[in-house]
């Protein structure tokens, strides 16, 4: 429906009832220094046409470079038709489906959401979706320390090269709460963890160890001994994957003997724009054992008593949403309408399209990384198989070489240095089943020049 604002009369109005002197005053408990500042580059007011140049002009500045750029979020293929039906009214303004009498088409649609995720991650139950990424592994952090009821100590072994944003999240949010993480190193050789590293803490009380899969290098770490090491320890392990690497890579719950217990991560890769950053969605899944400890909506499948099919928020208390005193976790924010995307999305690409995409991104990510080191002085960082993404070495720092790269249209990679300092000058680069051959081409002969070959 339209935005009808209200007028000076009725804002006067509606002060005078509650017997306040200006809409200031409402705010008044606020601090000073914790107020923003004035909006200086936004106008006063303008006409509904005057605010759609704006914003279109504003939009126009960040142009549309090609994009070999990921740490996270990816440039992927949309279908037409996924956001054509997720704008349809039933899909769009859809409520929080409390009432299952009046919400079965959300249900179904959450429900079949669950499946998929649970057929990706060869794990037993799903949740309907979380904040973003990020959160859900703090969530997933979280997860694993009440699961584990072995585990004393309430320490959480997480490796350096887990998404410097995921362990800066998760610090925020866990650390507050007796959580001691502690940081795993990478092997400078292959970019995937550091057993020697690892095996220290071996025989020590660890409540869960975080496995990246693919990690933040596009690395591939060695999950089937990683997840037996955790269950040697009494340690749960909770994984961190690209859901769209899940299609050809095996899944976390047939990671080692008995597969992992807990998968989290984000959901932007299936059918959500990159958006200039969001908003996008975690997804987090587990075992069965662990069904009750999983914070965020689950969705049932049951039978009514004249045997009709029919859905249901399940196994947990409406206070999950509304009471957060006493809920699974505080942080029960998620994204319905991007989960509804991502559900349209995995049914029409199904298994078989979504198995062709990560084929595509493996195959031009390979084909990159050929291209951009046969350039002088630029080689691949870390020995170690890579998916989807790749960090090479370069002869010179990578921030001005991106922002000259920006200039020739090309979002150019992600420059890991304030993160990883220790790499050096080094680039993190991906290519996804968009970009095509002539493409890479153009980039690497733009990058060659500016590194002066």
């Amino acid at each position: 429906m339209p935005f009808i604002p209200h007028t000076e009369d009725e804002v006067r109005e509606m002060l005078s009832a509650i017997g306040v002197d200006d809409i200031e005053s409402l705010f008044d408990e606020i601090p000073r220094n914790l107020r923003c500042p004035p909006l200086e580059r936004v106008p006063p007011q303008r006409s509904e046409a005057e605010v759609a140049r704006l914003m279109g002009q504003r939009a126009a500045q960040d142009g549309q470079p090609v994009c070999f750029l990921g740490a996270g979020a990816y440039d992927h293929h949309i279908p037409a038709a996924v956001w054509e039906i997720v704008t349809r009214g039933e899909f769009y303004s859809a409520y929080t489906p409390y009432q299952a009498e009046a919400s079965q088409g959300t249900l179904q649609l959450l429900y079949e959401y669950q499946s998929m995720m649970t057929a990706l991650t060869a794990m037993d139950a799903s949740n309907a979706s979380l904040y973003d990424g990020a959160s859900a592994l703090a969530e997933a952090v979280l997860m694993a320390v009440r699961a584990n009821r072995k585990s004393k100590s309430k320490r959480i072994l997480l490796p350096q090269s887990v998404h410097p944003a995921y362990r800066a999240t998760v610090q925020a949010i866990v650390s507050a709460q007796g959580i001691e993480l502690i940081e795993i190193p990478f092997d400078s050789g292959t970019g995937a963890i550091d057993f020697t590293a690892l095996d220290r803490h071996a025989g020590s009380d660890i409540a869960a160890l975080v496995v990246p899969q693919p990690n933040f290098f596009g690395v591939l770490e060695d999950v089937h001994a990683l997840t037996d090491w955790a269950r040697a320890q009494g340690a749960l392990t909770v994984a961190v994957t690209n859901p769209v690497s899940l299609a050809i890579l095996t899944p976390p719950g047939e990671w080692g003997e008995q597969g992992a217990e807990i998968v989290c991560g984000e959901g932007q890769p299936m059918g959500i724009p990159l958006s200039s950053g969001g908003p996008y969605f975690g997804f987090l899944c587990c075992k069965q054992a662990h069904v009750r400890q999983m914070p965020g909506r689950i969705i049932g499948r049951t039978v009514d008593v004249t045997g009709k099919e029919g859905y249901t928020l399940t196994l947990q208390a409406r206070e999950q949403h509304i009471r957060r005193s006493k809920a699974t976790s505080n942080i029960c924010t998620n994204q319905g309408l991007m989960v509804t995307a991502a559900t349209i999305h995995m049914a029409l690409l199904g298994p078989q399209g979504i198995e062709a995409v990560a084929g595509a991104c493996h195959d031009n990510t390979r084909y990159l990384v050929q291209q951009l080191t046969a350039i002088d002085g630029v080689e691949l960082l870390f020995s170690g198989a890579h998916f989807h993404e790749a960090a090479l070495r370069l002869p010179q720092a990578a921030a001005p070489l991106l922002l000259q790269l920006a200039e020739q249209g090309f979002a150019g990679g992600y420059d890991p240095g304030s993160d990883y300092p220790e790499l050096g000058d080094a680039l993190l680069v991906c290519a996804t089943e968009v970009r095509t051959r002539d493409e890479i081409d153009r980039f690497a002969a733009t990058l060659g020049r500016l590194l002066g070959g």
